[in-house]
């Protein structure tokens, strides 16, 4: 099995020129937002004077290229800068986020397999049927719904309505964790089901039609163990790599969603950052997504090895 993953050392080399030029357009694209960090912290009643001096301070009036260059010399210590609104460590504002966004995209994804998997099953076994038809109308009424105004239906519906979740917050104990991230999770796993379901569900009619479930048939397999044993491995490999992209999407999204909910996220902190042009923490965010886009990929990599002995990403780099 190692010997399959030759390719994890080339692809971390490749990431790398991938997570500086990320840092190239945040750097710059920061800059364009319209603006003086000075005037933001300062507020609207800040003098001329006053917005001088703290932009002189903060390092704003030097060359945008002196800048660049000190953000990558910190970079390379591990220093993100410092928080202009927080006044404390980017690293450390991103570390206390980090755990909040990533249980979110960790729920998000197992709901959405908790959901797709039956419904993919259900259409695929009869395709043209009536509950065929039920799930692919499902697939396009996700696919329609803006993630935000889904979010918001649901803290109506389930939240204020029927009080069974909460309507927003993280909770205070690691009991209270999934509970309170169970509706925006929701939220994103219903965005992401439909693809998922028609990558599934396209894969399982094609092994169905297969010689070797015949096989596996005519040697008494049927019903959950056909479908645990054969189908479903084999129709999971062309998903992995609809999951893995998806997944990156996923990040986008909950951004969003961590602001409707009030998560204590990469998502709140991104916003506020963007509202205070708090430059160092847009980046420190920024960079982190990435980071995160970039991994997710490898290992979407190395799951497809994992599932399908015939590919071999290791030696296709190596020709």
């Amino acid at each position: 099995m190692l010997h399959r993953l030759r390719f994890l050392p080339g692809r971390l080399v490749q990431s790398i020129p991938v997570v500086f030029g990320v840092t190239l357009i945040v750097f710059f694209m920061a800059r364009l937002l319209p603006g003086n960090p000075a005037l933001a912290l300062l507020g609207q009643h800040a003098t001329p004077a006053s917005v001088a001096a703290l932009s002189k301070q903060l390092g704003l009036n030097t060359p945008i290229w002196e800048q660049y260059l000190l953000f990558v010399g910190r970079l390379f210590q591990g220093n993100l800068g410092t928080s202009l609104t927080y006044q404390l460590p980017v690293t450390q504002l991103v570390a206390q986020a980090i755990p909040v966004t990533l249980s979110l995209l960790g729920m998000a994804l197992l709901l959405s397999l908790i959901i797709s998997i039956p419904l993919a099953a259900v259409a695929a076994f009869k395709p043209a049927s009536g509950r065929d038809l039920g799930v692919r109308a499902f697939t396009l009424l996700g696919q329609g719904m803006p993630q935000f105004w889904l979010g918001i239906m649901l803290i109506l519906l389930l939240a204020v309505g029927l009080r069974a979740f909460p309507v927003g917050g993280y909770g205070t104990t690691a009991a209270d964790h999934p509970y309170y991230l169970f509706l925006p999770a929701l939220t994103l796993a219903i965005t992401m089901c439909p693809t998922i379901i028609r990558s599934l569900r396209a894969s399982i009619i094609n092994v169905l039609g297969s010689e070797y479930i015949g096989t596996a048939k005519s040697k008494g397999s049927y019903g959950a163990a056909l479908f645990r044993g054969h189908v479903l491995r084999n129709a999971a490999i062309p998903t992995v790599s609809i999951i893995g992209v998806n997944l990156g999407f996923l990040v986008g999204g909950s951004l969003v969603i961590e602001k409707v909910f009030a998560l204590p996220g990469l998502g709140s902190l991104m916003i506020n950052a963007i509202f205070a042009r708090d430059f160092p923490t847009i980046q420190g965010v920024t960079l982190f997504v990435a980071l995160f886009v970039v991994l997710v990929g490898i290992l979407t990599d190395v799951v497809y090895t994992m599932l399908d002995p015939r590919v071999n990403l290791g030696a296709k780099e190596q020709s």
